[in-house]
C-alpha cells in the first residue's frame, strides 16, 4: 500500500513535466485543489457521517479574509492565510454547538441555511466588496503576495498542502479520534452507549475539516487573485465538495482524489468546449452524478472497484494457484 502512495506522489510531481501548456498545468492545479477541499469535507461527512452542504462558508473564510487584508490595508495575502483560517474556526463553533443537536437530513438542511445567510450578507455588506467581490495584487510585490504567471508554482503549493492534509487524515483514521468517528457514523446512540462524547467528537471533526477548508479557499484566492460571494460562497462550492468525495468514496483517503481526478477535467473540457458557456453542464454533472450514486452505487467508485471489479481481477491468479502446473 504504501508503494502505491510513492508511485502516485512520483507520479503528482512528473506530472507538470510530461503535460506541458496553460491549459494542462491549470487543470492540473484546479484537480489538486478540488481534491484538497473534498478531502477537508470528507473528515466531517465520510469519516463522521455528517453530510454538511455548507462548507462553502470555510472556503469563503479562507478566501475572503487574505483579499480582505490586503484590500483594505495592502497586507500580503500569504500572511492572512492563518487569519482566515482562524475566522473559520471560529464560525465552525458558532455553527456545530447548536446544529450538532440535529441528525441526519436536518443537520444537512441547517448547514444549506446558514451557508445561504451568510452568502446574502456577505452580498450585501459593503465592507466585503458586496456583490461585487474582493480583488488581489496584480502583480506580484513580495514573495508573500504568491502571485505567478504560471500555474506550475501553485501546482506544487497545492501537491504540498495536500500530502499534509492526507497525512493528518491518515493520522486521525488510525487514532482514536478515527475510531470514535467511525462509530458516530456507524450509529449515535450506539457510539454513546460505549461512551463515545459524540458530541465533542463531531466538533473536533468540523473544527479541523473547516480549518483545511479555509487553506483550500486561500488557496484559491491566492491563485484566482479575486473572490465574490458566488465563486466564494455559493451552493456549488459546497456542493463540490460533496460529489468529488462521494463520487471516489466517501470516508476513505483515497476516494477525493479520485473523483477530482473525474470530475474536474470534465467540467474544464466541458467549459472549454463551449466556451466558457458550458458552465451550465456542472448541474447537469452534478445532478446525473447524484442520481447514479443514490441509485446504484452509494459508497462510491472504490466500493464499486472492490465489490465488482477486483474479485474478478483476482480471479484468474487464485485459479492458477488452486491448478498448478
Amino acid at each position: 500500500m504504501r508503494w502505491r502512495w510513492v508511485l502516485l506522489l512520483a507520479a503528482l510531481l512528473l506530472a507538470p513535466l510530461v503535460l506541458r501548456g496553460a491549459f494542462y498545468e491549470r487543470t492540473m492545479a484546479l484537480v489538486l485543489l478540488a481534491a484538497i477541499s473534498a478531502c477537508a469535507w470528507n473528515i466531517l461527512g465520510g469519516y463522521a457521517g455528517q453530510v454538511s452542504f455548507g462548507h462553502a462558508i470555510f472556503f469563503g473564510a479562507g478566501a475572503y479574509v487574505p483579499l480582505l487584508l490586503y484590500s483594505r490595508w495592502q497586507s500580503a495575502p500569504l500572511l492572512g492565510v492563518p487569519a482566515g483560517v482562524a475566522v473559520s474556526l471560529g464560525i465552525a463553533l458558532l455553527i456545530g454547538i447548536p446544529t450538532f443537536r440535529l441528525q441526519g437530513h436536518y443537520f444537512s438542511m441547517a448547514t444549506i441555511a446558514v451557508a445561504e445567510l451568510l452568502r446574502i450578507l456577505v452580498s450585501n455588506w459593503p465592507f466585503l466588496g458586496a456583490a461585487v467581490g474582493l480583488q488581489g495584487p496584480a502583480g506580484g510585490r513580495t514573495v508573500w503576495d504568491l502571485s505567478f504567471r504560471s500555474s506550475v508554482p501553485y501546482y506544487y503549493i497545492f501537491l504540498f498542502v495536500l500530502a499534509v492534509l492526507l497525512a493528518a487524515t491518515a493520522w486521525m483514521e488510525r487514532s482514536r479520534m478515527g475510531y470514535y468517528l467511525r462509530a458516530i457514523r456507524a450509529g449515535e446512540r450506539a457510539a454513546r452507549s460505549l461512551g463515545v462524547p459524540v458530541r465533542r467528537y463531531k466538533l473536533y471533526a468540523l473544527m479541523l475539516s473547516a480549518a483545511f477548508t479555509a487553506v483550500a479557499g486561500s488557496l484559491y484566492a491566492l491563485m484566482i487573485g479575486f473572490i465574490d460571494p458566488d465563486s466564494g460562497l455559493g451552493i456549488l462550492v459546497s456542493v463540490q465538495m460533496v460529489i468529488v468525495a462521494a463520487l471516489g468514496g466517501a470516508g476513505t483517503l483515497s476516494g477525493p482524489l479520485l473523483g477530482a481526478a473525474i470530475l474536474v477535467p470534465l467540467q474544464t473540457e466541458a467549459n472549454a468546449l463551449f466556451g466558457g458557456g458550458g458552465t451550465g453542464l456542472t448541474y447537469i454533472f452534478y445532478g446525473g452524478i447524484i442520481l447514479v450514486l443514490c441509485r446504484f452505487e452509494p459508497g462510491g467508485l472504490l466500493e464499486l472497484w472492490r465489490r465488482v471489479l477486483a474479485p474478478r481481477t483476482l480471479r484468474p491468479e487464485r485459479s492458477r494457484s488452486a491448478h498448478p502446473a
